[in-house]
């Protein structure tokens, strides 16, 4: 029996604890491995064909009744962070940018340090406030923001502790994991990492709730997306999709027409390129038959795992699904109704035949 999304009833408590479970297990472009476990059993629990790529990619395969050309809804499993750079003989590491990220948002704080044996405790430093045009903290409270370069993690250990934790040139620095805890505003989700956590947690509902699609649908919980999409290359290079669908985070701001709330966005264009406009309108009408409203826009200084597959060729028809977020890349602010809803939405897409 097919399930009709109208009658699908999500529990806002029990989405929020997915999303604060993925939240919860570190995963920074490349060094992925703490959720690549947990997502692995989550699927292999639900029951669906499970596997991991070269790429790293964890791959959830519904198949259809259908044989063919299947499509795929991608929700990147890796998140922003820092990398060290180099590390000083008093223990003190220079880190820099990995993906979006800008020091200003984690602000003074715990990090966490992913060494090759051991993830050990730092502390982002900015320098002190107290402090006169001599110094160069002083232009940092009073003319130009703080950046990466003006910055470092103080570790208060040696380099032989550094060097027995693993720690080194390409260690990955994320906030510390008690910083990340998701906070619940009323039916609002607020944390780091919703980008694109919440989005993976879609990808696990997906797979519990979707039963015999007309084709194979493939759930991809996509790896190193915030450095190139390197995963969705990979993973669209190797299998011949009819569509490919990534969700996302959608950025609210006054320069977009979107509203904040539960109501679903399906982007038009953004930085790599514009989406498919057929895909589009099959979206549409899958919102249409699930009762659904949906908003629109065109977006700059994005990408998805999709419009980068699409622009190289990879996929000839994209699209992209978001909810509207608060504070991107940073401490993130999004409506559960909003996650929600592109679980049905796309449990209406992917039944349509």
């Amino acid at each position: 029996m097919e399930l009709n999304p109208n009658q699908l009833d999500i529990d806002y408590s029990v989405l929020f604890a997915n999303i604060e479970e993925l939240v919860l297990h570190h995963s920074p472009s490349g060094v992925e491995t703490e959720v690549d476990r947990l997502l692995l059993a989550k699927f292999q629990n639900l029951g669906v064909e499970t596997w991991q790529d070269r790429a790293g990619n964890i791959i959830a395969k519904i198949a259809g009744k259908n044989p063919g050309n299947g499509i795929a809804i991608t929700g990147h499993k890796d998140e922003i962070g820092a990398i060290v750079k180099s590390i000083g003989i008093d223990g003190r590491l220079q880190v820099r940018r990995l993906g979006g990220s800008f020091p200003w948002i984690y602000g003074e704080g715990v990090v966490d340090i992913m060494g090759n044996n051991q993830t050990i405790s730092g502390v982002l430093c900015f320098g002190s406030r107290h402090v006169s045009h001599e110094s160069p903290q002083k232009a940092q409270q009073e003319d130009t923001p703080v950046v990466w370069e003006d910055s470092w993690v103080e570790t208060k250990c040696n380099l032989e502790e550094l060097e027995a934790a693993g720690i080194r040139p390409g260690s990955r620095v994320l906030v510390g994991k008690h910083r990340k805890k998701p906070f619940r505003l009323k039916d609002y989700i607020a944390s780091y990492t919703l980008d694109n956590k919440a989005s993976v947690a879609i990808l696990l509902g997906l797979a519990e709730h979707l039963k015999k699609p007309p084709v194979d649908v493939y759930l991809v919980a996509s790896a190193k997306e915030e450095v190139g999409a390197i995963g969705a290359l990979y993973f669209t290079q190797n299998q011949t999709l009819d569509a490919l669908i990534a969700l996302e985070i959608c950025p609210l701001s006054e320069e977009y027409p979107i509203e904040e709330g539960a109501t679903p966005v399906l982007l038009s264009q953004d930085s790599y390129g514009i989406y498919d406009e057929g895909l589009n309108r099959e979206i549409q009408q899958a919102a249409e038959q699930a009762n659904i409203p949906i908003q629109y826009a065109a977006i700059s200084g994005f990408g998805s795992d999709a419009s980068i597959a699409m622009k190289f060729g990879h996929v000839a028809r994209a699209a992209c699904l978001g909810f509207p977020t608060q504070n991107t890349h940073g401490y993130e602010i999004a409506h559960l109704g909003a996650i929600s809803n592109c679980i049905k939405i796309l449990i209406s897409y992917c039944s349509m035949p």
